[in-house]
C-alpha cells in the first residue's frame, strides 16, 4: 500500500518580482516543461490533472526558455522538466547539438540562485548536451555520442526499453515516505551518476552493465537495440535522487518513459511527493544548508 506523507510547509512566496496577481489558492503552482523528446501527451498530462494538491500549467520549447528567469520562475512553486532541448535528431546519422542561448544560461542560474526548485524527469537529464553544466545541475550525465564527462573521455550512454525491474527506497526521506518496493516496467539508462554529489532515494535491482543495454549512438544511426563493438563501464543502480545547486533543491527521477509508467500508482505518488517536497520550506532550507 502507498500512503501519502503529511503535507510539508510551503516554501515562502518570493518577493513580488512579477506582475502576477496574489494567489489565494493553497495548492502548489507547478510549471511543466516539455518538448525535444516524443511522449504520449494526454496520459502524461493526466498525471498532473489528477493531482489534487497542485495547479499546473505547461509550456514547450522554445517558448519555455522565456520562462527561465528569476522574475518569471519565482511565480511558480516548482518546475517539472520533461524536456530535452539542445538536440536536433538527424535520421540515420549523428545528431546536431547546439548551445543554449546565453540568456537561458544566465536566467537558469539566476533561478537556481533564487532557490526555484526543479523536479527533473527521465530524458530531461540528457538535455543541452553541449552545455556540460546541465549535467552538474542534474547530478548525472547521459551522452548520445562518445565524449567527456567531468574531464574524462567516456563512451556514449546506454538505454534499454520496457524493462521490468523492482525499485526500492533508500533511507528515509519525504519523497520516499510510505513507498514500498514496487515493480515498474520502464526504460532504463546506463549513464554516469555523480554519486558523490547526490543523495540516493531509490535503487533498482536491475544489473547496470553494458551487456544489458544498447548503444545510444548506434540507435541514432538507425541501429536500434544494437551493442556490437560498444562497451561501457558498469553503472549506478540509483534511479532517483535529490541534490542542490546554488540555493535550489533538485530532484531527479529516472522513471517516466511512457504510459505504462504514467499509469503506475506508486510512480504517481513518488512524483507527487517530489513536487510537494521540492516546493516546501524544508527543501529550501536543506538546499541553502548545502552551500
Amino acid at each position: 500500500m502507498v500512503s501519502a506523507p503529511q503535507p510539508l510547509p510551503k516554501r515562502p512566496q518570493a518577493p513580488a518580482t512579477t506582475r502576477w496577481p496574489e494567489r489565494d489558492d493553497p495548492r502548489d503552482n507547478v510549471l511543466v516543461v516539455t518538448r525535444g523528446h516524443p511522449f504520449v501527451r494526454d496520459p502524461f498530462f493526466e498525471i498532473f490533472e489528477s493531482n489534487p494538491n497542485i495547479q499546473w500549467s505547461s509550456v514547450e520549447h522554445p517558448a519555455a526558455q522565456l520562462m527561465f528567469t528569476p522574475k518569471v520562475a519565482q511565480a511558480f512553486d516548482c518546475l517539472v522538466l520533461y524536456d530535452m532541448p539542445g538536440i536536433v535528431f538527424n535520421r540515420g546519422s549523428a545528431p546536431t547539438f547546439f548551445d543554449p542561448p546565453e540568456s537561458f544560461k544566465s536566467g537558469l542560474l539566476g533561478m537556481l540562485d533564487a532557490g526555484v526548485p526543479l523536479v527533473v524527469m527521465h530524458h530531461a537529464c540528457a538535455a543541452w548536451p553541449n552545455w556540460t553544466l546541465w549535467a552538474e545541475i542534474v547530478g548525472g550525465h547521459f551522452l548520445y555520442q562518445p565524449g567527456t564527462s567531468r574531464g574524462v573521455s567516456v563512451p556514449d550512454s546506454g538505454y534499454v526499453i520496457d524493462v521490468e525491474h523492482t525499485v526500492s527506497p533508500v533511507g528515509a526521506h519525504p519523497i520516499s515516505e510510505g513507498i514500498e518496493p514496487f515493480v515498474l516496467t520502464d526504460e532504463l539508462y546506463l549513464a554516469h551518476v555523480f554519486e558523490d554529489s547526490v543523495t540516493p532515494l531509490f535503487r533498482s535491482d536491475f544489473d547496470f552493465v553494458d551487456t544489458n543495454f544498447y548503444s545510444a549512438a548506434a540507435a541514432l544511426e538507425g541501429k536500434l537495440n544494437h551493442r556490437e563493438g560498444w562497451q561501457h563501464p558498469p553503472g549506478s543502480n540509483i534511479v532517483g535522487w535529490v541534490k542542490s545547486y546554488l540555493n535550489s533543491p533538485i530532484v531527479y527521477l529516472q522513471f517516466g518513459d511512457g504510459p505504462a509508467t504514467y499509469r503506475n500508482q506508486t510512480f504517481r505518488q513518488i512524483l507527487a511527493n517530489a513536487i510537494s517536497w521540492a516546493a516546501s520550506e524544508e527543501a529550501a532550507s536543506w538546499a541553502r544548508d548545502q552551500q
